[in-house]
């Protein structure tokens, strides 16, 4: 049996390679993220396996378990550690190699296998790892699984048992098949497929050229030193490479893809960068013209586009805002049967008849492609302009440790809802609302909002503002969010900024 797992340890000792170390804020809220070798060793890899099996026996999940492994260069060895405590505590363990987030959770349905724990630190810079999990399809761990997982893990609470492996050959054949199982575009419509030199480079070309679409690959070379940027269509230094390439090949749009592939960005054929929460409103609009009354989810990060755009109106469209994050849009889709849920992170959520639940940026590129099929007469930048104008903010992310976080938007909800109830205004404007189901977003009475959250993965607050009014009330909502944050000493530097 494992010993308990302690927080830190030295490289290079001997107590390191003796004992597993896990540091406790690597559990988050819906799914796991260390810096590998100063927070998680490979014996705490081994830990978290057999705490992932003590949790399926715990809940009477049959002991299957797909597993897999994303393109960094420790990802593989992080992996086979994870498998050898999975294996410990009796589980068998389905191995579909490198893959991608999405082909892991389509694994789950293919092999009729109940559990996932894919091996990704997502979007996260290099020296990051991290695993996905899930044992009820097509949802992945929610705050009481991760609470529980985090209390076995950390009291080494271990069951122990015999487990098998097997390694499915071919597996992103059938993966690949799947989505290409369909009627191809009626016209061949020229795509940039920007990959980041992540793990989509080796499947999101391949998907797209078997559909019919004429693409034109940027940086899908698999390089796990990521030498251009990030792999991740929030960021601007992706967006404006993917912007580039689209008007110097005169592409009719430019799709990203982050690290693992489950979410995809988008830049119009005019090399304007469309924040995904704009892109759900036009996909929004096209889907809902073909089911009408439909229902849709988005987190409360995205455009108020969902709830006033008069098509989406017109066409009966219903739509939910609910906490950001991958697992509680998942899960809240499924609770509704809504047709698809949007993040503004680019995490979009088809369900049935399009997808099965969960998030897949290949699956988002396809319905983009689909939805300019359905209308050669517009652009994807004349789609984007028939959108009501508003002025918003890519994702901001000031740095704020992982045990303060949470006590610092605590200490912001406090001071906007104090300013609300004593008739304060909000850079020279009145509280019209409080939205307070994911940290806080506080809504001007021109319509004009800011919000701030904790990340569910990084030492990190989330602040996005918009303003259907002007980018001038933008900025100013900008600073007045910026201004209540600075009285938090804690609060760092952003990664990117207006």
């Amino acid at each position: 049996m494992l010993p308990v797992p302690v927080a830190e340890l030295k490289p290079n000792t001997y107590a390191y390679e003796s004992r597993p170390m896990v540091k406790a804020t690597g559990f988050r809220e819906y799914d796991a993220r260390w810096l590998f070798e100063k927070e998680i060793n490979l014996m705490g890899m081994q830990a978290l396996g057999m705490g992932i099996a003590t949790l399926m026996h715990e809940r009477g999940v049959r002991p299957d378990i797909v597993v897999g492994h994303d393109f960094r260069g420790y990802s593989a060895s992080i992996k086979m550690a994870l498998v050898t405590g999975l294996m410990a505590g009796g589980v068998r363990v389905h191995d579909i190699g490198l893959a991608l987030s999405p082909m892991a959770y389509f694994a789950q349905f293919a092999l009729d296998v109940p559990a996932v724990a894919m091996v990704t630190a997502s979007h996260n810079d290099n020296g990051w790892t991290g695993v996905k999990m899930g044992i009820e399809r097509p949802m992945t761990f929610g705050p009481d699984e991760m609470g529980r997982l985090k209390e076995i893990v950390l009291t080494a609470s271990f069951r122990e048992g015999s487990g098998s492996y097997r390694f499915v050959e071919n597996f992103p054949e059938q993966y690949i098949a799947d989505l290409t199982h369909r009627p191809r575009l009626s016209r061949p419509i020229k795509v940039v497929a920007a990959c980041g030199n992540g793990t989509a480079g080796a499947f999101a070309p391949r998907v797209l050229e078997a559909l019919g679409a004429d693409v034109i690959p940027l940086d899908c070379e698999l390089d796990h030193t990521f030498p251009r940027y990030n792999p991740n269509p929030e960021d601007m230094k992706m967006l404006h490479a993917l912007r580039d390439k689209v008007l110097e090949s005169g592409a009719e749009v430019g799709l990203g893809f982050d690290g693992d592939g489950d979410r995809c960005g988008v830049v119009d054929n005019e090399g304007e960068e469309i924040f995904a929460d704009k892109v759900g409103v036009m996909l929004a609009r096209d889907l809902s013209a073909l089911h009408p009354g439909c229902r849709f989810v988005v987190d409360v990060k995205s455009t108020g586009l969902f709830a006033t755009d008069p098509v989406l109106q017109q066409n009966g469209a219903v739509t939910d805002y609910w906490k950001t994050g991958h697992s509680y849009i998942k899960r809240r889709v499924n609770q509704l049967d809504a047709l698809v849920g949007f993040e503004k992170s680019g995490h979009y959520f088809f369900n049935a008849p399009i997808g099965r639940g969960y998030d897949d940026g290949l699956v988002s590129a396809i319905a983009i492609l689909d939805m300019l099929d359905r209308n050669p007469d517009r652009s994807m930048a004349d789609l984007r302009r028939a959108l009501p104008r508003t002025w918003g903010s890519p994702t901001m992310s000031p740095h704020c440790a992982d045990e303060i976080k949470y006590e610092v938007v605590e200490r912001v909800v406090a001071r906007f809802t104090a300013m609300k109830e004593r008739g304060e205004t909000i850079a020279g404007h009145g509280i019209a609302d409080l939205v307070t189901v994911n940290g806080i977003r506080v809504v001007a009475e021109d319509g004009t909002w800011g919000l701030v959250r904790a990340s569910s993965n990084k030492p990190e607050l989330v602040v996005v503002v918009e303003s259907p009014v002007s980018e001038e009330r933008l900025h100013a909502m900008f600073k007045a969010v910026d201004a209540v944050l600075r009285e938090n000493p804690e609060v760092g530097d952003y990664n990117q900024t207006l």
